[in-house]
C-alpha cells in the first residue's frame, strides 16, 4: 500500500511540473513574435513581415558575421583583424549564403526580443527562433559562421552563444577552421 501511494504522490509531482513546465513553455512562446521571411540582407540581417503586414528589418542579437560588401564596418574589420578585404568579403558572402539556407524568403520565424527593442538604425533586435525550436543566431555561432557580439544590456543568451564559440572554435567549424572572423 505504501508502494502505491509513494508512487501516486511521484505521479503527482510529476504531472504538476510538467504542467507548470507547459505554462511557462507557454507563456514564452507568447513573447515571441511571428515574422515571415522577405529577405537576407546579411548573414546577421533580414527583413520580414509581422502579422499586420508591416516589413521590418531585424538585426539578430549577439552575433556578428563578417562584412559581405563595401562599408564603414568591413574598413573597421580590416583594421581589427589583419585579414584582406577579399577574405572577410568571402566570409561575410559565406555567412550570408548560411542565412539565407536558414531562412529561405517565406519562411516563418519567431522573434524574441531582450532588454532593447531596436538597434540605433532603427532595427529590430531579436533572437530569431525556427518553427523546429533552434535559434538562428546560435546556428550561426554553432557552425562559425558569426562571432559572439554581445552588447549590453541585451544579454539574455550572451552564455549559450559563447558556449557554442568555444565549440565551434575547438572543432575548428566554419572560419576558425581559416583565420577566424
Amino acid at each position: 500500500m505504501r508502494v502505491v501511494v509513494f508512487f501516486s504522490i511521484v505521479l503527482l509531482l510529476f504531472s504538476y511540473s510538467c504542467g507548470r513546465d507547459t505554462e511557462s513553455h507557454k507563456e514564452e512562446e507568447k513573447t515571441k513574435i511571428a515574422c515571415r521571411v522577405v529577405r537576407v540582407i546579411d548573414g546577421d540581417t533580414f527583413t520580414c513581415t509581422l502579422k499586420n503586414g508591416e516589413e521590418i528589418k531585424v538585426r539578430m542579437i549577439g552575433v556578428d558575421t563578417p562584412e559581405s560588401r563595401e562599408s564603414p564596418k568591413l574598413e573597421r574589420d580590416l583594421e581589427r583583424t589583419g585579414l584582406s578585404r577579399e577574405e572577410i568579403i568571402k566570409m561575410g558572402k559565406e555567412a550570408t549564403e548560411y542565412t539565407k539556407k536558414l531562412l529561405p524568403k517565406g519562411e516563418v520565424v519567431y522573434l524574441e526580443q531582450d532588454v532593447q527593442p531596436t538597434d540605433r538604425y532603427g532595427r529590430v533586435l531579436a533572437y530569431v527562433w525556427l518553427k523546429d525550436g533552434r535559434m538562428v543566431n546560435e546556428l550561426l555561432v554553432m557552425e562559425g559562421m558569426a562571432q559572439v557580439y554581445t552588447i549590453p544590456p541585451n544579454v539574455k543568451y550572451q552564455e549559450r552563444l559563447l558556449k557554442a564559440q568555444r565549440k565551434a572554435m575547438e572543432e575548428g567549424k566554419g572560419f576558425w577552421g581559416t583565420k577566424g572572423p
